[in-house]
């Protein structure tokens, strides 16, 4: 399917490294993209996927027609180009070891009220054998308190191409399916916290569901 790619909605920069990572992807890691139709146009929303490799981001961020915002862990902000660039590109940081991150999620409540759009991952960390984990609260959390639509996504191939522990394997087939928007409407509005975690279930499970495009043959 092609994809509906406007380079002209995107920061300068980050269009240069949209563009670059259609590129890569198109040279080397191809596979088939299903589902761009169901990807909002305009204002905020979310785009949940599973997380196998550190391929996800940019193959994810590479199919969606409009700049997105990222989450990275802190630890990745090192002096000089890396920060730059982290910074440049909307990247919000996150401390994995801390507990709840107040200051990554108030950045993140902030820019989805600014109708930014933001790629999360329900897993919170690539998974070691390319399976699906269990979700963490962070994304129910999220998608509980701003009502955005969320869009399940699924990625195949990525940790057969560079998975965790392995090698890169350029020419691997990486596929990307974009689900139907969900309705905020996936938790017990009176089950407290825990509507956190129940959030994020009923979001993977909608990422579960996604299968895998058939390859087409050229």
């Amino acid at each position: 399917m092609s994809r509906r790619y406007t380079q002209g909605a995107m920061d300068r920069v980050y269009g240069l490294f949209h563009y670059i990572s259609v590129v890569v992807y198109d040279m080397f890691f191809r596979g088939e993209v299903d589902g761009l139709e169901n990807l909002p146009k305009s204002g905020a929303f979310l785009i949940a996927s599973n997380h196998a490799s550190h391929l996800d981001p940019p193959i994810i961020g590479s199919q969606v027609p409009r700049q997105m915002c990222f989450f990275a862990r802190k630890t990745l902000w090192k002096p000089g180009v890396a920060a730059w660039w982290l910074d440049t590109v909307g990247t919000i940081p996150v401390d994995r070891d801390g507990g709840a991150d107040v200051t990554a999620i108030k950045r993140v409540l902030r820019a989805l009220g600014e109708g930014k759009a933001l790629i999360l991952f329900p897993e919170g960390t690539r998974s070691p054998d390319g399976q699906l984990q269990t979700p963490k609260p962070g994304v129910g959390l999220i998608a509980c308190r701003t009502q955005v639509p969320v869009v399940p996504a699924r990625i195949f191939g990525s940790f057969e191409a560079f998975g965790r522990g392995g090698r890169l394997r350029p020419g691997t087939p990486v596929s990307v399916v974009f689900g139907r928007p969900l309705a905020p409407s996936y938790y017990d509005p009176g089950s407290g916290k825990e509507r956190y975690q129940q959030a994020s279930e009923r979001i993977m499970a909608a990422i579960a569901r996604l299968e895998q495009p058939p390859v087409t043959m050229v």
